[in-house]
């Protein structure tokens, strides 16, 4: 246990350093360079001191890359989605006559409301507060509402979103870590995520009566840029239908991705003239245009202008493209964690970590509590999914408990918290992009609060704990009598 200690005490401190130096720059590459040297520390204990051999290092490397590896396609097609629903118009539509509905007393609860409907359909927490969430931060600090409460409402809605979307790249991870199907485990989710929503829908409202404001709401020059640059329209919407038509038929997630990519660019390309001419300004002739167009969104997205500065940062996309540096850090992670599963030091820890925990509460709050402890220490939530998933995927099984156990366990802790930690990555980017300290809109975060706290509760009353199948007695009966009958005949 000591021993499998010392990687992480290296990682800590790779990581704490690149924290104070880089701050948000980190995961450009030094988080990436921490996993892989911290890895060549867990090979070199390993084969060094115990004997291990490079060929179970290896083995233990394949077996997670097989594990998450889809879980990279899926990173790449989010690029896409995100890519050509920006361009097509369906988010600024959805953000259009979103804010028609604002008023001074509900601005919490339709803020809420709202960014959680466009993480749902971006799959992407990340996205949506850069995004939506900064214009609303602006517009409710236009009219006096306090920071920390703007901020909690826009984190909670757009993770709570994040975790309803089957387009989220940590959705995908934590199923795909636990080995789930991922329709399998948003279902499962659902039983602690919508409890904790209801709850924060209440409090934002409940504040949204009692928080003093000031000023008038006027968001004449956001509609203004919206109608000057995108073609508004409540027909765009039937996009986001489709996708989740698809998903209702259960369409493996990297095909519903994919159809919806191209969906959402052949409507941009039909239906967003002022687009298209900024995309394709220097290509002439239709069909190349058309080609153009669609490898350029999807393959690597666009910067428009549109004489809004807030609206330029909206509408500013990465494509596939956009998401190599997550993909790069994944298979980062993957790689640490490939070589410590396959050196045994995992196994050592989960031994000392879970070793003696028997009941459901147990296990979901010891691995709550490790999630937690992860994005503390390791800074980063991709991290703080993988470790430990791996650390309890076997207990897990041993006690007969479902892997959506453990998926679910995961996402209720090891994103939701991710966003409260100031050093860690998800906590440094929104306070940069919201401009509030995390320890001032930490207290008005309510779902990522609620979600680890009610995930233990659950798990404490025995609510829907699913259970692993048996074999019943009398298939094993049938067994032996066949085995009986084969022997007689035999023996005849």
């Amino acid at each position: 246990m000591l021993t499998s200690m010392i990687p992480v005490a290296v990682l800590i401190t790779l990581i704490t350093v690149g924290v104070r130096i880089f701050g948000v720059d980190i995961t450009a590459g030094v988080s990436q360079i921490s996993l892989c040297i911290t890895a060549l520390v867990v090979v070199f204990i390993s084969m060094c001191f115990y004997g291990v051999s490079w060929s179970d290092i290896e083995n233990g490397l394949n077996r997670t890359i097989s594990n998450t590896g889809i879980a990279i396609f899926i990173l790449m097609m989010i690029g896409c989605v995100t890519s050509t629903w920006m361009l097509s118009g369906v988010v600024p539509s959805i953000i259009y006559y979103g804010m028609k509905l604002i008023s001074p007393k509900v601005f919490l609860l339709v803020t809420f409301l709202l960014t959680s409907l466009v993480s749902v359909l971006s799959g992407s927490s990340w996205t949506t507060i850069a995004t939506i969430g900064v214009a609303m931060m602006g517009a409710g600090t236009f009219i006096g509402v306090h920071a920390g409460w703007l901020a909690g409402a826009i984190i909670s809605g757009a993770y709570f979103g994040d975790k309803r979307s089957p387009m989220s790249d940590t959705c995908n991870l934590s199923a795909t870590v636990a080995g789930v199907d991922l329709y399998t485990h948003m279902h499962y989710l659902l039983y602690t995520n919508l409890p904790s929503y209801i709850l924060s829908g209440i409090v934002f409202t409940i504040a949204g009566f009692i928080i003093p404001t000031t000023g008038e709401l006027d968001l004449a020059a956001q509609y203004a840029a919206l109608e000057g640059t995108f073609i508004i329209s409540p027909w765009l919407l039937l996009i986001p239908l489709f996708t989740i038509y698809l998903i209702l038929k259960k369409v493996p997630a990297i095909l519903t991705l994919l159809i919806s990519a191209i969906t959402g660019g052949i409507v941009a390309f039909l239906t967003q003239g002022t687009v298209v001419d900024q995309v394709c300004s220097s290509i002439t002739g239709t069909g190349n245009r058309f080609f153009y167009f669609m490898m350029t969104v999807l393959a690597n997205g666009t910067e428009l202008e549109t004489g809004n500065e807030m609206l330029n940062t909206l509408t500013a996309t990465g494509g596939m493209q956009g998401m190599m540096n997550t993909v790069w850090l994944i298979m980062s992670v993957v790689f640490f964690g490939g070589v410590m599963e396959g050196s045994g030091m995992i196994n050592a820890m989960a031994e000392k970590m879970a070793g003696t925990i028997k009941s459901a509460a147990g296990l979901v709050g010891s691995t709550v509590g490790t999630c937690i402890f992860c994005n503390i220490a390791l800074s980063d939530q991709y991290m703080s999914i993988v470790v430990p998933g791996k650390i309890y995927a076997e207990t897990y099984k041993k006690r007969g408990y479902a892997p959506e156990l453990l998926s679910r366990s995961l996402e209720d802790s090891a994103t939701v918290t991710s966003v409260l930690i100031p050093w860690n990555t998800c906590g440094v980017v929104q306070a940069t992009v919201l401009g509030v300290a995390t320890w001032t809109y930490l207290p008005y975060c309510i779902f990522n609060i609620a979600s680890p706290i009610i995930s233990i509760f659950v798990a404490a009353i025995g609510w829907k704990i699913r259970k692993l199948p048996q074999d019943g007695p009398q298939e094993s009966t049938y067994i032996i009598s066949t085995n009986n009958i084969t022997d007689e005949n035999n023996h005849e």
